[in-house]
C-alpha cells in the first residue's frame, strides 16, 4: 500500500466572477469512477440552467484514473486546466465540477483557462484536505515510571495516541506512520531502558483534522 496521499475529507464550494460570468466550483470526495460520474450528473441536474458544467476527477491512491470534460467549452480550456490543478496539488479520489453561467462577454481561450483554474482552486480552498497516511497501530505497555517518557517521545514525533488504559500498568495504542515505525520502536526501547513492551497491530490509514486523528476504512 502507498504510504501517504492527499485527498478530500470534506468537500466544499467556491465561486468567482469573470466579466459577469459566474464560475461555481463544487468539490467532492469519491472512491470510484462510478461515484465521480454520479456526482457530475447530480451537479448537472442542480445547475440545469447553466451554460456549462465542466468536470475533472482523479481516482486511486496513485492517481491511476484521470478524466476531464469541457462540456461544450472550446477544447482544452476547461476540463484540462481543472485537471492540472488536481495534478499540481497531488490530490487523489476527488471530483470537481465547475458550473458556468455565461455573462454575455466572451473570455477568449486564455481567459477561460484562467477562470476555470482559479475557480477550481477556490473550490479546493473551501474544502478540507487531509493527508492520508499509512500507519501501524502500536500497543505499548509500560509502568507508571515509563509512561511519561513514552508520551514525550511520541509527542516529539507528533504521533497520535488513540487510546490509553491506566490499570496495574499503563497501556497506550498509538498510530505510528510505517515510515517511522522502526525508529519509534527503538527510541521507546532505549528511553524506557527496555521496560516497555510493544505489540505491532494492524495497519490503517489515518488523517489529522483539527489536531484529531481520523481513521479511514481504506
Amino acid at each position: 500500500m502507498i504510504e501517504s496521499y492527499k485527498c478530500v475529507y470534506l468537500g466544499g464550494e467556491g465561486e468567482i466572477v469573470e466579466k459577469k460570468s459566474r464560475f461555481i466550483a463544487t468539490v467532492e470526495a469519491v472512491e470510484s469512477e462510478e461515484e465521480a460520474i454520479a456526482f457530475i450528473e447530480k451537479m448537472k441536474k442542480k445547475y440545469w440552467d447553466a451554460r456549462h458544467n465542466c468536470s475533472a476527477y482523479v481516482i486511486g491512491a496513485r492517481g491511476e484514473l484521470e478524466r476531464c470534460s469541457d462540456d461544450g467549452e472550446p477544447g482544452g480550456t476547461a476540463g484540462k486546466p481543472m485537471l492540472e490543478v488536481l495534478r499540481g496539488m497531488e490530490l487523489r479520489n476527488i471530483v470537481v465540477v465547475v458550473t458556468r453561467y455565461f455573462g454575455g462577454t466572451l473570455l477568449g481561450t486564455g481567459g477561460l483557462v484562467r477562470a476555470y483554474t482559479k475557480a477550481t482552486q477556490e473550490g479546493i480552498a473551501n474544502s478540507v484536505i487531509v493527508e492520508k497516511q499509512l500507519a501501524a497501530k502500536l500497543k505499548i505497555t509500560t509502568d507508571y515510571n515509563g509512561i511519561g517518557k513514552v508520551q514525550y517521545l511520541l509527542a516529539q514525533r507528533d504521533i497520535k495516541i488513540l487510546e490509553s488504559d491506566y490499570g496495574e500498568n499503563v497501556k497506550v495504542t498509538a498510530l505510528v506512520p510505517v515510515s517511522q515505525y522502526g525508529l519509534v520502536e527503538a527510541e521507546i526501547t532505549e528511553g524506557t531502558n527496555g521496560r516497555a513492551e510493544m505489540e505491532r497491530q494492524e495497519e490503517v490509514y489515518f488523517g489529522v483534522v483539527d489536531k484529531e486523528a481520523i481513521l479511514f476504512e481504506g
